[in-house]
């Protein structure tokens, strides 16, 4: 069984256009820390993670204890944030060998996941696996659309290539 642990970056693209529905499509246990949460801050997509929360099987404690201390090294942060609790839980399920994941749009949090073995993938990975569990694509395509026009803007290169992704992943 995978975790799968969700940044803030990925909560206020799907929160702010009201679509955090689509990341149990993932099928996975989901969890969202709170330092994670206190990072969201702007609505609507904070009101919409605290009905998400509720609603939802989304978990708020991970089943392991983070490693906080490795995390604030490998990140060359001083203090606990959302970030190093991410990359804590992380740390924490790869030396006890289980399988983790992690949703997240920010690049350093990205990549310093996957260096530690975690599958990683973001809002339009979220998506496209949405699709793939029977949302249309012209809904995910609206979505994509929504995420961008609401303050989270995509290069037209990266538009065009969730776009693609959507459309493939409809096909299927």
């Amino acid at each position: 069984m995978t975790h799968l642990y969700v940044d803030a970056t990925t909560l206020i693209a799907l929160g702010t256009v009201g679509e955090l529905e689509q990341l149990p499509a993932v099928r996975t246990p989901l969890f969202v820390l709170p330092a994670i949460q206190a990072e969201v801050t702007t609505q609507p997509a904070a009101a919409n993670l605290e009905s998400f929360l509720q609603s939802e099987s989304v978990s708020t404690e991970p089943p392991v204890t983070v490693d906080d201390e490795r995390a604030m090294e490998v990140l060359g942060e001083t203090t606990v944030n959302g970030d190093v609790r991410l990359i804590g839980a992380v740390l924490a399920h790869t030396a006890a060998g289980d399988s983790v994941a992690v949703v997240s749009d920010d690049r350093r949090v990205r990549t310093v996941a996957d260096g530690l073995g975690a599958t990683v993938t973001g809002t339009i990975g979220v998506l496209v696996r949405a699709v793939e569990a029977g949302l249309s694509t012209e809904d995910a395509r609206r979505i994509v659309r929504a995420i961008d026009t609401n303050g989270l803007h995509m290069t037209a290169q990266l538009r065009a290539k969730a776009m693609e992704l959507l459309d493939e992943a409809g096909s299927q």
